[in-house]
C-alpha cells in the first residue's frame, strides 16, 4: 500500500516540483528526475527553463557541497547520474530549438594514463552547468585532442592525469596548440591529483582545477571572460 505521506509530483505546483527536483537530485534519484522532466514539458515548459531552473540551479547546491565537504564522490556520481536521466530527455529538444549553450568542451585523460573518475566527475559537472562535453576517455594522444577540438569548435580543452609520469604529457599537447597557431583559440584547464597550480602555470596551461566543483566555476568564469572580449 502507498504511504498516506508519498508525494505525487504531477499533483505539485511548478514552483514546488522544481524544488523537489533539486532535492530528488540531489538524492541521486534519476527515476524521480525523469517524471518531474517529463511533467514540466508536458505543462509547456520551454526544455531551456527546465534544463536551467531545475536540473542546473539542482547540480550548483551538488557542487557547492561538494566543493565544501558536505558531499563525496559517489554522491556527486549519483547526482550526476540522475541529472544524465533528464538531459537524455532534454538533449534532442535542447537541439530542436536552439537554445543557448554556455560552451563546449573537449576532454580526456592523458595519454599512457587510463584514469576516469576524477575526468568522468568534470565532464558530469560541466553538463550539469549547461557545458556541452565531449569525452574523449581515456590514454588520449595529443592529435586526437586536436582534431576534436577543430572537428567539434570548441571553446575549452580540459585534461586529466593521475600519475606524475603522465603529468608531462599535457605540456606535449600544449606544445602542440602552440606549434599549430592554435593555442590561443581555446580556454586550457588541467586537473589531477598529482597537479597544482605551480605545474599548471609551467606548462602553459589557462588554469588549474583542483576538484570538479572548481573546474565548473572556472569554465564558467573564462566563458563569460570570452563572451566579453567579443561583445566589447
Amino acid at each position: 500500500m502507498a504511504d498516506e505521506n508519498e508525494l505525487i509530483l504531477s499533483e505539485l505546483p511548478d514552483d514546488e516540483l522544481v524544488t523537489q527536483m533539486q532535492d530528488d537530485l540531489y538524492d541521486g534519484l534519476g527515476e524521480e528526475i525523469v517524471d518531474g522532466v517529463n511533467i514540466l514539458l508536458e505543462r509547456g515548459w520551454q526544455p531551456y527553463d527546465v534544463l536551467t531552473k531545475a536540473l542546473v540551479a539542482g547540480m550548483t547546491v551538488v557542487g557547492n557541497d561538494f566543493r565544501d565537504g558536505i558531499l563525496f564522490v559517489p554522491e556527486v556520481l549519483l547526482a550526476a547520474n540522475a541529472m544524465k536521466s533528464g538531459m537524455a530527455i532534454l538533449k534532442p529538444l535542447l537541439a530542436e530549438t536552439g537554445a543557448p549553450k554556455m560552451g563546449k568542451m573537449v576532454i580526456g585523460t592523458v595519454k599512457g594514463d587510463i584514469h576516469d573518475i576524477g575526468k568522468n566527475l568534470v565532464g558530469m559537472m560541466l553538463e550539469g552547468a549547461g557545458f556541452e562535453v565531449v569525452d574523449l576517455g581515456i590514454n588520449t594522444a595529443a592529435e586526437a585532442y586536436l582534431e576534436a577540438l577543430a572537428r567539434e569548435e570548441a571553446d575549452i580543452l580540459g585534461m586529466s592525469a593521475l600519475l606524475t609520469t603522465t603529468m608531462p604529457y599535457m605540456k606535449t599537447v600544449i606544445d602542440e596548440l602552440v606549434e599549430k597557431g592554435r593555442r590561443d583559440d581555446y580556454i586550457v584547464l588541467v586537473g589531477g591529483a598529482p597537479l597544482n597550480e605551480e605545474f599548471g602555470r609551467a606548462i602553459g596551461a589557462d588554469a588549474y582545477c583542483r576538484d570538479a566543483a572548481v573546474a565548473v566555476e572556472i569554465a564558467k568564469d573564462f566563458i563569460a571572460r570570452k563572451h566579453n572580449q567579443m561583445s566589447a
